[in-house]
């Protein structure tokens, strides 16, 4: 039960995630000097379908569940500060906080080897 209102958290974020990516894609079509909103609109779309493939894969059982919904909760956390702050830096002129970017990318590195773990995880019989 617990597990299915995560899944369901998680499609709603990577939806989410998605639109921004969408959204960010078009800003940096439309503006000149709109480099760094090309990065995070990628990093965005990737890590939105990178996070409904987890989803699919734990629910089937192919992955350990619980390891697979922390890789996907930490895609979307780092995602979210990469994005945001190559976005503030593109409107605002500043970052979200200091260093906030290498953080997210460093999280990204750590879900993506989370996500190796839970593969390889045994998994229990159902």
């Amino acid at each position: 039960m617990m597990q299915s209102r995560l899944f369901r958290i998680l499609v709603i974020l990577a939806g989410i995630m998605g639109a921004d990516g969408v959204i960010l894609a078009a800003a940096s079509a439309h503006q000149p000097e709109a480099s760094r909103l090309v990065s995070a609109s990628s990093m965005l779309l990737f890590h939105a379908t990178a996070v409904l493939a987890v989803v699919a894969l734990a629910e089937r059982g192919v992955i350990h569940a619980r390891i697979g919904i922390t890789a996907a909760f930490g895609f979307v956390i780092a995602t979210g500060l990469f994005a945001g702050d190559l976005t503030l830096r593109q409107y605002a002129g500043h970052g979200l906080f200091p260093f906030a970017a290498p953080i997210g990318g460093t999280l990204l590195i750590i879900s993506w080897l989370v996500l190796a773990v839970a593969a390889a995880w045994p998994r229990r019989a159902s």
